[in-house]
């Protein structure tokens, strides 16, 4: 439920804040990558503190050396929020981090079926893990465009 927090805060915050006066903020795409950026350092930093274990043992075990996988997809995640919000590379981020969502979507799969935990907590069923996909996958693409 944190990402989606952190997309619709960081979303709504900055949209206030273009409303108050900052001119990059004021329309709809630049406070929509804003809160995808946020989103996406939440998510990134969570490779690498806290859940980092359950992060790894959500991997599907077909794949080989999780540890690396989850290092190097919270490598990209935090390289593509900071790209979201550089003018020149925030659409190709965007699409990026849209792609590197479709790549990471078998290990939500699999912790759902499995029902693997979360910060001690079990992770979404998948009909509801997967709608959360296609928000966070559809702001992605939105921030592309």
């Amino acid at each position: 439920m944190a990402p989606l927090i952190s997309l619709l805060v960081g979303w709504l915050g900055a949209r206030l804040a273009g409303l108050l006066g900052v001119v990059p903020l004021d329309n709809w795409q630049g406070s929509l990558r804003v809160g995808v950026a946020l989103m996406f350092v939440v998510t990134g930093v969570v490779h690498f503190v806290h859940y980092r274990a359950d992060l790894v043992a959500m991997v599907p075990p077909a794949l080989p050396r999780p540890e690396l996988l989850v290092t190097v997809t919270g490598v990209l995640e935090l390289l593509g929020a900071a790209g979201l919000l550089v003018p020149a590379t925030a659409s190709a981020a965007g699409y990026c981090l849209a792609a590197l969502l479709l790549v990471m979507f078998p290990a939500n799969v699999h912790a759902a079926r499995q029902r693997l935990t979360l910060g001690g907590r079990q992770v979404e069923p998948l009909p509801r893990r997967t709608a959360l996909q296609v928000v966070f996958l559809a702001a992605a693409v939105a921030s592309a465009i």
